[in-house]
């Protein structure tokens, strides 16, 4: 790790966590506003089958991708990471390759249109799952006018094999969004992992018509909660214009994903849906969901209090020649510069 005014904190088992109400920001470089909320660090208990971890310290932390020249997944070590931070409000960085286990949550729309295509989609979801280790746990929600927990958090995929497999639903609303955020809250039920990554993947033909959930409420909990969101589009068609185009999803069903670090999939197209004897196959979105997941990494900055004066102070991470990273829904570049402002009301002692 190559630094400018500032310090390695080498301490390797330490992880996020939200921890209070007062809010951090952040700015990528050439980026509007980014708000986070502030993250903890946590040190890991006595090591054991899950690796259970316990609150420490502050930590802003959140998921990147990294790519080369030729937008192929690129390998770095903390070694690789340049760090500029003239104000020294940082004292160390946090960073962490891959997932090598996975949290899941998949979140059906029990749309009777839907129902056929899921469960012929079944192997395949749940093949992705496996391939992230036995340690992984996933759970399934489905979802029409009210969100259900089918099948809850475990290691075994019976019970979330059942769960692919559902009565048609007629003439039903459809809450997204109220799904959507009840599928992040779901993981409040489960111990912090030090390695774990957590995801919802969420089906649907994006149309929400019962939600009381404002999409940016459903938003802003997944961040929070440091989820990332993958929605896979199957969408509906109407006539327009004299011919079959999507019809147009629900405001804020597609910022679900890319606003929370995952990434959105459409699958289907009108062509397609002229084809009465085939379903979409989304063999390859689940493959792309697990190359997106292992291309990651975990950028985190442990703040000191150099930081709780009021006052706005900007810092860098750079990346060798090359390779450059992306930042939330940010372009890809080699450097990124970033903020953290503190009020000093925020740590006054009642």
């Amino acid at each position: 790790m190559r630094f400018s005014d500032a310090k390695l904190n080498r301490n390797p088992f330490v992880f996020p966590r939200l921890a209070s109400r007062h809010s951090l920001h952040l700015v990528c470089a050439f980026a509007t506003l980014l708000a986070l909320h502030p993250i903890t660090s946590v040190a890991q208990d006595p090591p054991g089958d899950d690796e259970v971890i316990r609150v420490s310290t502050e930590l802003l932390l959140f998921p990147i991708r990294v790519r080369d020249k030729r937008a192929q997944q690129a390998k770095l070590t903390e070694d690789d990471l340049t760090l500029k931070d003239e104000d020294r409000v940082t004292t160390g960085i946090y960073f962490s390759a891959g997932a090598d286990r996975l949290a899941l949550v998949f979140a059906l729309d029990q749309s009777g249109s839907l129902r056929e295509i899921i469960a012929q989609q079944r192997e395949a979801a749940l093949a992705l799952f496996g391939r992230f280790g036995e340690k992984s746990r996933v759970a399934v929600l489905r979802f029409s006018e009210r969100p259900i927990l089918a099948a809850e958090f475990g290691r075994d995929t019976d019970s979330a094999r059942d769960a692919f497999i559902f009565p048609a639903g007629r003439n039903r609303r459809t809450a997204i969004f109220d799904a959507a955020a009840t599928a992040v809250r779901t993981f409040e039920s489960l111990p912090r992992v030090r390695s774990e990554r957590r995801i919802v993947i969420l089906i649907s033909d994006g149309l929400d018509n019962a939600s009381a959930t404002k999409a940016d409420e459903a938003i802003k909990t997944a961040v929070e909660q440091n989820v990332s969101i993958y929605v896979i589009h199957l969408p509906l068609f109407e006539p327009r214009d004299g011919r079959l185009a999507v019809r147009s999803p629900a405001k804020g069903f597609r910022d679900l994903a890319e606003k929370t670090g995952g990434k959105y999939f459409l699958a289907g197209d009108p062509r397609s849906a002229l084809e009465t004897t085939s379903n979409p196959d989304l063999t390859p979105v689940f493959a792309t969901i697990e190359a997106d997941l292992r291309s990651q990494y975990l950028l985190g900055f442990y703040i000191g209090a150099a930081a709780h004066d009021g006052r706005k102070h900007r810092f860098s991470l750079s990346l060798p020649a090359g390779v450059e990273y992306q930042v939330g829904a940010r372009g890809f570049s080699r450097k990124q510069e970033f903020f953290v402002e503190r009020p000093r009301e925020a740590f006054k002692k009642p």
